[in-house]
């Protein structure tokens, strides 16, 4: 298997021409905390996309959400050279031993991909409190002031759905989980039986158990993981 996939090519237009011209405008924090420009700079952008600056809206005043305004031939001009630069470089080759065991193959891959995920994400999706233990679910945490507020486990219930899916891909990955319910030493050996067959007949050494019932909760929880990993697939965004 090889693959080759590059980063995303970033959209230049009005807006970001504008800041690039006004690079020695320093930026300002905004009632949230967030850094950018001043305002000036965005309507300085508005103004080399559309030539004219929207009015800004009075408090109560019903605006329509998306106005059909004109485009500048500076703004039709970065259209141009957006549609027809390089896209982004995706080339994967695959042999066919990469789908012999297809399933550990991508775990393979699925895990850093995970981790690096865990590392450097800047939000979550919605968990449902079904999927996380009790201590995490939004009914354990003190209530939002209101609905749409997240709560205080609206994140931590994300870091242990990702975990667990980090936990599922690693027993596929490194697939020896089920050596840890073995205790104790094998002995046995074949015994020739008088109709040709063989049987396993346990030597006076043969101290060897498996402890099923544990061995069948890590593989549920490894299925879990699994299902989880299915359910918030379009989550999986940094």
């Amino acid at each position: 298997m090889k693959v080759k996939i590059g980063k995303y090519k970033n959209w230049f237009g009005p807006y970001q021409l504008a800041e690039l011209i006004c690079f020695w405008v320093p930026n300002k924090k905004d009632e949230h905390g967030f850094s950018d420009k001043p305002d000036w700079v965005h309507k300085f952008g508005e103004w080399l996309a559309h030539g004219s600056i929207e009015p800004e809206s009075k408090v109560g005043e019903i605006t329509k959400a998306f106005k059909d305004r004109p485009e500048t031939w500076l703004y039709k001009f970065l259209l141009w050279i957006d549609s027809n630069k390089k896209k982004r470089t995706i080339k994967i080759h695959i042999d066919k031993w990469d789908t012999w065991n297809m399933d550990h193959t991508l775990s393979l891959i699925i895990v850093p991909m995970l981790k690096q995920l865990k590392e450097t994400k800047h939000g979550a999706p919605d968990v449902d409190d079904e999927d996380v233990p009790e201590h995490l679910r939004s009914t354990a945490a003190p209530r939002t002031e209101n609905e749409w507020d997240t709560d205080d486990n609206y994140f931590k219930r994300w870091d242990w759905v990702i975990d667990e899916m980090i936990f599922a891909f690693e027993c596929k990955a490194f697939d020896d989980w089920n050596q840890q319910f073995w205790t104790g030493e094998i002995d046995q050996q074949w015994k020739k039986l008088e109709n040709g067959n063989f049987q396993v007949v346990h030597g006076p050494n043969h101290t060897a158990k498996y402890d099923a019932e544990g061995a069948d909760k890590f593989h549920a929880r490894i299925k879990n993981g699994f299902r989880l990993f299915g359910k918030y697939y379009e989550g999986l965004w940094d």
